[in-house]
């Protein structure tokens, strides 16, 4: 059952529809478009039936509570630190648990762009929930959009509320892959920052964090885009780089310092992965 009024200390904002339109016409917003923004505290016997779905694409983040969302493929139980993404015209139910309902801050956008972040955050119309790590940070953003959103519907807000929904979409994107305290990607990423100048051999690595080798690398990939020693050289290069910046060492010894002894053999990883060497990249001025 839908209620049909609101929840004390609730907001909420819509932008009038002509404006979306306008919007939508023009060059920055018509990327990504925030329509309307809310938050409803402890929202009993909230709910929604949409069988043909919205334009918009809904983004539903439970800060407490629970409550469920069902699509035509599956019906999921809602808890805290869950976002529910349900991309436009996808039909779709969701609502507020009866005997603990949820507390929800909530938005919907639209653009061009709003398919590729959604990729990126791996939502589908199959898959419509993410658990979130970062939380206090999407929450803050939908704050930052309910805010602007209540003051005026003009088009430098809805400009700036834009940007606003661009952050906390790529910020689902990037929950989903930051690794959780204590899992074994995380480990192994925490191992391998505190052994720049060291070594790294896959097998021991992935022994140490509890997995096999190839499941460590398929977690790299993942997280990273890349391998275990990819991740590894990387840190080594950040570690170079922020020495030849801030140090008057040598190029011998901020080699040794990442764990390669030959100063050759860092001149050309250094080179291969900035197109340039050392002391060119020192040389360089920057900011």
């Amino acid at each position: 059952m839908e209620r049909a009024d609101g929840f004390e200390r609730q907001r909420l904002s819509v932008v009038p529809r002509p404006l979306v339109d306008a919007a939508l016409a023009r060059p920055v917003t018509r990327r990504i478009l925030v329509t309307d923004a809310g938050y409803f505290p402890r929202a009993e016997h909230h709910g929604r039936h949409r069988s043909e779905g919205v334009p918009e694409t809904i983004i539903i983040v439970c800060v407490a509570g629970t409550g469920w969302v069902e699509t035509a493929t599956s019906r999921t139980t809602v808890g805290s630190a869950t976002a529910i993404v349900i991309p436009g015209g996808t039909g779709h139910s969701y609502g507020a648990s009866p005997d603990d309902p949820w507390t929800i801050w909530w938005c919907h956008v639209r653009g061009t762009d709003v398919p590729e972040l959604l990729d990126a955050s791996g939502i589908t119309s199959e898959r419509v929930t993410l658990s979130l790590r970062a939380v206090e940070r999407v929450t803050s953003l939908l704050d930052e959009i309910s805010v602007a959103m209540a003051r005026d519907s003009t088009p430098a807000r809805l400009t700036a509320t834009s940007g606003m929904a661009w952050r906390l979409l790529t910020q689902l994107a990037v929950d989903r892959v930051t690794p959780g305290e204590g899992a074994p990607i995380e480990r192994a990423m925490r191992y391998l920052e505190e052994r720049i100048d060291g070594r790294i051999h896959v097998p021991e690595l992935a022994a140490m964090v509890g997995v096999s080798p190839s499941h460590l690398a398929a977690l790299f990939r993942d997280a990273t885009g890349g391998g275990v020693l990819a991740h590894h050289n990387a840190l080594k290069m950040a570690k170079a780089r922020e020495l030849l910046d801030t140090t008057a060492l040598s190029v011998a010894e901020i080699g040794r310092r990442i764990g390669w002894e030959d100063p050759f053999y860092f001149s050309r990883q250094f080179r291969r992965t900035h197109g340039m060497s050392p002391r060119a990249y020192r040389e360089t001025r920057k900011g």
